[in-house]
């Protein structure tokens, strides 16, 4: 303002000068004429710098006019100004980018919902769970996209403090999907929704309490025929014949428990344990301890069905190798596949224990019998804990229904595959299959990588 006003009174003392020079003869006549002649073109200037200025304002990303005065230091002024608001946008502008990546990258969804419950954002993984696409359903009603009757139901409640789960989109009776949605209100009438798939850890739950279940049924029988067998001990006067038949009872009942107690401490050691090593064990030493393990147990089994199985042990060829990792693994794991070989066959029916090698230098452990086979649908889920196809035989022989648990866990550790064959009424085949990497010769032969 100061530069405007002292433009103007330049201008005056210039229109006086100039007049009385031009009209001596009369300079006070020329000297006021001078001025106001002044004063009009300051005016007229002014006036045109001003509309430069104002027509630069309403466009502010066009070149600056070349005002002067006042209107000059107006526009030096807003030029700086638009320069440290342009920083400052720039720079709030990359924080939105970056907390916009950090939302994307998030393995939970999140909406940004407006008053209406229209759409205003979201991002990859609640398009992912909810079916949404991003480009097409932008300011479409959520209620109209995810149309669950639960989710339906919550929306209309004006209590959001709990979540609701809802079945998610890639949903299917074999592949099941659970998605768990929250609204939670912000801003001004503004809501967020976030979705989180929780499908792992409903699994999880549902394990656990099948496995405290399983477990607890598992031990109450053994304890409810001991604590039976205590109780006529007790109460009856029996001979010592009686006696003795009686603790022998008793005596399988606590082997059975003792057996079930064991396997879950190997499971459990199993799944906290380190990565096992790669301690050789030669493949001679394993059949040596398969073969006594299964005549052993055949002689019990004669006992409880009456007479013996065929068990034919094929040797490896050649016989110089040795397998690569935690030696007492991977005995567990092969004499579990053997004993469930001898407690599903019929008594004279065949059980075959050979090692064959694959295209990749992979070994094949494989157990096969000419049992009664397992039906299809069985197959997927007989390597769960405590799942039996038949549970009266099985419970007869002393199984505890964690071997093929415990299989499927060593051979996972050592980086392998069990692969199982069955048809129903002819026979199964159980193989573990070993990397490369996990065997190798003895002496004097080539590594098998």
């Amino acid at each position: 303002m100061l530069g405007r006003i002292l433009s103007f009174l330049l201008a005056l003392m210039l229109g006086l000068v100039s007049g009385a020079f031009i009209a001596p003869e009369q300079s006070g006549i020329g000297g006021l004429w001078g001025m106001l002649a002044a004063s009009i073109l300051w005016f007229f200037l002014d006036l045109w710098s001003g509309l430069w200025v104002k027509r630069w304002l309403s466009r502010p990303h066009s070149q600056a006019p070349a005002a002067w005065g006042g209107w000059g230091e107006i526009v030096d002024r807003v030029q700086r100004l638009v320069r440290v608001s342009e920083r400052q946008l720039s720079a709030s502008q990359v924080r939105l980018e970056q907390f916009l990546s950090a939302i994307q990258a998030s393995p939970n969804g999140v909406l940004m919902l407006d008053a209406d419950m229209r759409i205003a954002w979201c991002n990859t993984m609640a398009a992912q769970h909810l079916g949404i696409d991003p480009a097409r359903d932008m300011a479409q009603l959520i209620g109209n996209l995810v149309r669950h009757p639960d989710f339906s139901r919550y929306l209309q409640q004006g209590e959001h403090a709990q979540r609701v789960v809802i079945d998610g989109r890639e949903h299917r009776p074999d592949h099941p999907q659970r998605i768990a949605l929250q609204l939670f209100a912000y801003g001004d009438g503004q809501y967020l929704l976030l979705s989180q798939d929780i499908t792992a850890v409903e699994q999880s739950e549902a394990m656990r309490r099948d496995f405290v279940a399983n477990v607890s049924h598992e031990i109450r029988t053994p304890l409810t025929v001991l604590a039976g067998f205590v109780e006529t001990l007790l109460s009856l006067d029996l001979t010592p014949d009686q006696q003795k038949s009686y603790l022998k009872l008793m005596e399988r009942q606590s082997q059975r428990m003792q057996s079930l107690v064991d396997d879950l401490l190997t499971l459990s050691r199993l799944e906290g344990s380190p990565m096992p090593g790669r301690e050789p064990t030669p493949l001679s030493v394993f059949w040596t301890a398969l073969k006594s393990e299964a005549q052993a147990l055949d002689e019990v089994m004669a006992g409880i069905w009456g007479g013996l199985h065929e068990v034919v042990f094929d040797p490896p060829e050649p016989p110089d190798w040795a397998c690569l990792g935690q030696r007492t693994e991977l005995q567990s794991a092969m004499s579990n596949l053997v004993a469930n070989a001898l407690r599903y066959t019929q008594v004279g029916g065949q059980v075959c224990v050979s090692w064959k090698w694959g295209s990749q230098g992979e070994g094949i452990f494989t157990v096969s019998d000419n049992g009664p086979g397992i039906a299809p649908e069985h197959v997927p889920r007989i390597t769960e804990r405590f799942y039996r196809v038949d549970r009266s035989r099985l419970r007869e022989t002393g199984g505890t229904g964690l071997g093929l648990a415990i299989v499927k866990h060593v051979v996972q550790r050592h980086g392998g595959e069990l692969i199982i064959a069955s048809e129903l009424g002819r026979g199964s085949s159980f193989s573990i299959m070993l990397p490369a990497h996990r065997v190798q010769r003895v002496s004097g032969g080539a590594d098998g990588e």
